[in-house]
C-alpha cells in the first residue's frame, strides 16, 4: 500500500513543515561559520545494527533545501546493516548539508528504528500464518513515515485512517448501545463491500458479535485461557484478530491458537530510533 512511489509522492508537505520547524528564519550556527556557499561532502555512518528504512525521505530532505544536492546510496530500504557501515555520501552546499542534517536524520533514525522492531517482531511469527498489523497509535503528521516503516520491517498495515475501514470499539459500542446494535447500525450504513470489524472483551461480547455477523473479531487484552475459549467458539465463523499491548516479550503465547492476525501499537509507539550519524563533512 505504501511503496516509495506512493511515499515519494505524499511527503513534501510532511518535510517542508519539519523544516520550517528547526529553520524557522535562519540558522544562525551554519551562518556565522559558513556565510558564502561552498562545496561539500559528508558521510551516512550506521552506529548500530538494523533494518534501513527512510533513505528516500532523508535524500529528499536535503533536495527540499536545494534541489542541487546529491545523495549517493549504497544500500536501499529494508537492507540490513552493520555498526560503523558507510551507508552514503552526500555531496552539495555545505550549509544545506548543515541545515538539514537533523530533520534529515530525525526521519531516517526514527523510520528505521520502527523498522527494525518490526522486523524482530515479524521473525518470531515466521510459519505461523498470522499476519502482523500496525495500528493508528502513530505519531501526528508521520503517520505515512511510520507505516510505511513497518510494511518495510515485515508487517502490515492495518486501516491507515478513520475513512480507511469500520473497526467498532468499546466507546463506538457504547454509543450504539452494544455490540449487535452496532454492527447491525454499521451494515446499515457502511457500503456492502466493507469488511465490519468489532473490538471484544469478554466471551458475552464474542457471542453477540458472531450472532451479528462480524467479520472480523479483534480480542482485546485477553487472558490465553480467555483467547481459547474465544477462539473455540468463534470456530472459524469470523476472522480473529488478537490485540491489546502485544510486544515481541510477550507475543510467544498468541502462536499456535488459530488466529488470522495481530496488531502491535508498539511497533510504532515503542520501537526506539537507530542510532545514525552524518560523519566527516569536509569541504571539496
Amino acid at each position: 500500500m505504501y511503496d516509495q512511489v506512493t511515499l515519494g509522492l505524499n511527503v513534501d508537505p510532511f518535510i517542508l513543515s519539519a523544516l520550517k520547524e528547526d529553520i524557522s528564519s535562519e540558522d544562525v550556527s551554519t551562518n556565522s561559520v559558513m556565510p558564502n556557499p561552498q562545496a561539500g561532502e559528508v558521510d551516512l555512518i550506521c552506529k548500530q545494527d538494523g533494518i534501513i528504512c527512510g533513505l528516500q525521505v532523508f535524500e529528499r530532505t536535503f533536495t527540499l533545501l536545494d534541489a542541487g544536492t546529491k545523495v549517493e546510496l549504497f544500500v536501499k530500504d529494508g537492507d540490513e546493516v552493520k555498526a560503523g557501515q558507510l551507508m552514503a555520501k552526500v555531496y552539495g552546499d555545505i550549509r544545506v548539508l548543515l541545515c538539514g542534517e537533523r530533520t534529515a536524520l530525525n526521519y531516517l533514525q526514527r523510520m528505521s528504528g520502527i523498522a527494525t522492531y518490526t522486523n524482530q517482531v515479524a521473525k518470531l511469527l515466521e510459519g505461523t500464518g498470522i499476519k502482523l498489523l500496525d495500528t493508528r497509535k502513530t505519531s501526528p503528521n508521520n503517520r505515512i513515515f511510520e507505516k510505511y516503516a513497518v510494511r518495510v520491517g515485515g508487517g502490515n498495515n492495518h486501516r491507515y485512517n478513520l475513512s480507511d475501514g469500520v473497526l467498532l470499539k468499546d466507546n463506538h459500542i457504547g454509543a450504539a448501545g452494544g455490540v449487535k446494535q452496532a454492527i447491525a447500525m454499521a451494515k446499515a450504513y457502511a457500503p456492502f463491500v466493507r469488511k465490519i470489524e468489532v473490538e471484544v472483551e469478554n466471551l458475552e461480547m464474542v457471542k453477540d458479535a458472531v450472532e451479528a455477523g462480524a467479520d472480523i473479531i479483534m480480542l482485546d487484552n485477553m487472558t490465553t485461557e480467555q483467547l481459547k475459549e474465544a477462539i473455540d467458539y468463534i470456530d472459524k465463523r469470523a476472522e480473529i484478530e488478537v490485540s491489546g499491548n502485544v510486544t515481541k516479550e510477550n507475543i510467544e503465547r498468541i502462536k499456535g491458537l488459530g488466529v488470522d492476525y495481530v496488531s502491535s501499537g508498539a511497533l510504532t509507539h515503542s520501537a526506539p530510533i537507530m542510532d545514525i550519524s552524518l560523519k566527516n563533512l569536509h569541504a571539496v
